[in-house]
């Protein structure tokens, strides 16, 4: 399945990005490092990547994450993480990545702990 990227508006500032399909090494996790750059570019420093439609994720991909998760805190937001598949929270759970980003059972339960907190990661 072709990598696709759809996203909307939470609250101001705060967006989710919904990702369809498979994120391995190469172009894929280049797009969805320029997705998050477009996005700060358009003010939205706190971010919730619902990955229900994603099966798969290679290491390389979880590292794009973790990119992503270092640019929105630079610029004073956050990265959230939502509605993830099993095999991908036991891939998160691997790398200690869920220790860095917040995992929640979906996107209003992830933006909800992004206005709440303000944005900060609780790690």
């Amino acid at each position: 399945m072709i990598l696709q990227f759809s996203r909307r508006e939470l609250a101001p500032g705060i967006a989710a990005l919904e990702i369809q399909g498979n994120v391995h090494c190469g172009p894929e996790c280049a797009r969805l490092e320029r997705e998050v750059d477009q996005l700060l570019k358009d003010k939205f420093i706190r971010i919730v990547f619902d990955l229900k439609g994603v099966s798969h994720m290679d290491s390389a991909a979880i590292g794009a994450i973790v990119r992503c998760h270092a640019k929105l805190k630079a610029a004073g937001g956050a990265l959230r993480i939502a509605s993830v598949q099993p095999m991908i929270a036991h891939s998160l759970q691997l790398t200690k990545v869920d220790r860095i980003i917040s995992v929640y059972p979906g996107v209003s339960e992830a933006a909800q702990s992004l206005v709440s907190s303000g944005g900060a990661n609780p790690a």
